[in-house]
């Protein structure tokens, strides 16, 4: 018998209702702990089931617990919701230790200029309000334009020790 890849490892609603069962032997909230619920599988069995409510109706329940346990597992495990693989190949950034990527070369008077420059004289790091304070430019322009920096691999998103004020880092400076 062929197994389909993406029920290894799945939750079956069968087994959640057997472990359902377990009330009968004052166990309750098993299948709530087999399909992930730690804190409320913890609550149901220090508390006889919500005192027999909760386990009653999570007899209505289980098909949703375990289909939502399954969906994060498949999510966690990269496939899709329907269980199959991706389809589009996953694109990785390669960057050798020779190779480095070429910038598009910015107009002398750019607002990427004007934020290196700003980077510079201050040491390398510089948060969005010193950004807008040294280039005049808006917030949303500035905090663009150093996001656009970030996915291109220049600067680096960090956080001042002291203040805690997010502030962008161009290594090369």
């Amino acid at each position: 018998m062929k197994t389909n890849a993406s029920q290894i490892g799945m939750n079956k609603a069968g087994t959640a209702y057997i472990l359902w069962l377990g009330c009968l032997l004052q166990l309750h909230g098993l299948h709530r702990l087999y399909n992930g619920k730690i804190l409320t599988g913890l609550l149901w069995m220090f508390s006889f089931g919500l005192f027999g409510f909760g386990q009653v109706i999570d007899l209505l329940l289980i098909p949703n617990m375990v289909d939502e346990h399954n969906t994060k597992l498949r999510a966690r495990q990269g496939w899709l919701p329907d269980g199959s693989l991706p389809t589009q190949p996953v694109i990785q950034r390669v960057v050798t230790v020779d190779a480095k990527p070429v910038p598009p070369q910015p107009m002398p008077n750019s607002l990427v200029v004007k934020l290196l420059k700003a980077a510079e004289a201050r040491g390398g790091n510089l948060s969005v309000t010193q950004g807008v304070m040294e280039t005049g430019a808006s917030f949303a322009e500035v905090e663009a334009t150093l996001l656009q920096m970030v996915r291109t691999g220049y600067v680096e998103i960090t956080n001042d020790p002291k203040t805690g004020v997010v502030t962008y880092e161009f290594k090369e400076l």
